[in-house]
């Protein structure tokens, strides 16, 4: 191992999924001064990180190697999958951090995996998207069973943003569905506020303008709201993203016996646009698109 120089102590990471979201994570983690390894299914996305210093692992098995193992993956299936790979090389000294957005019955299965082999494991997703992961301002939302153990990876998460232990395992993926709820819902009702303004002939800048500060302000009114009103969807988070963690979210709902009919209508809303192969990975402000559709605009 090598020091990291601004903690002061040893610690090797594998990062295991250089997407949207791991890209800027993994650099975040290399400018901390933290020893990288990497991997991704698709070998090319590592080379950035490679550049920037960090080491591609050849194989995902590879990753036991490393004291720190933070996955960042698709879904929960993908996670399980990659990390029943390198449960058998697991002991005591590892620590498996999972950032994915997973179901709440997934999670419990990789825990239960995991800590089998005598590893600790967090789940710890993130809310803030690519601009968070880029500059450093993740919320991240820790469920783990040991405060000592969540204490311990606080350098590692503080690279990337803010964490905060909500609770024992599970907690954080919980955290993260009630996020996702609040998100899809405002999505939602910005992108009905922003089509009538814009069949009254009011100025959408003005507009989100006179709401900078007020009640109904929000980072999704003024950033989700420009991409509605310019038509532009480059992908932060995906509509097909976004329909994963709304199905997931409605799924914990029926565990505790309830009923989300926000949410469920808005499940129904992203299914619907998702019928379109073309909006699946589109940001997932392009919920607006639906409501296009719905009102046989253009």
């Amino acid at each position: 191992m090598i020091k990291n120089h601004k903690y002061g102590f040893h610690m090797k990471i594998a990062l295991l999924g250089i997407g949207l979201m791991g890209l800027p994570m993994g650099r975040r983690l290399l400018a901390a001064g933290f020893e990288l390894s990497v991997w991704n299914r698709s070998p090319e996305k590592c080379k950035p990180l490679v550049e920037a210093g960090g080491m591609h692992l050849k194989s995902i098995t590879d990753a036991s190697d490393s004291d720190v193992i933070i996955t960042m993956l698709a879904d929960g299936t993908v996670v399980e999958s990659m990390l029943g790979q390198i449960a058998p090389l697991l002991s005591e000294r590892h620590t498996i951090i999972d950032m994915s957005s997973t179901s709440l019955n997934q999670v419990q299965q990789i825990a239960r995996l995991i800590t089998q082999t005598g590893a600790a494991f967090m789940d710890a997703p993130v809310s803030g998207g690519v601009m968070g992961a880029e500059k450093g301002t993740l919320a991240i939302m820790v469920g783990s069973d040991s405060s000592r153990v969540f204490d311990q990876a606080l350098p590692v998460f503080s690279a990337m943003g803010r964490a905060v232990r909500v609770g024992n395992i599970g907690s954080g993926q919980l955290s993260k569905l009630a996020n996702q709820a609040i998100v899809g819902g405002t999505i939602g009702i910005v992108a009905e506020a922003v089509l009538l303004l814009e069949q009254a002939g009011v100025d959408p800048i003005a507009f989100r303008d006179a709401l900078s500060g007020g009640f109904a302000d929000s980072l999704i009114l003024q950033l989700h709201g420009e991409r509605m009103a310019s038509r532009r969807f480059t992908p932060g988070g995906k509509v097909s993203t976004q329909l994963k963690d709304e199905k997931n979210i409605v799924e914990a709902a029926k565990f505790y016996n309830l009923e989300l009919p926000m949410t469920e209508s808005i499940l129904k809303r992203y299914e619907s646009l998702c019928g379109d192969p073309s909006c699946r990975e589109l940001d997932h402000s392009a919920l607006f698109i639906e409501l296009l559709r719905r009102n046989n605009l253009s």
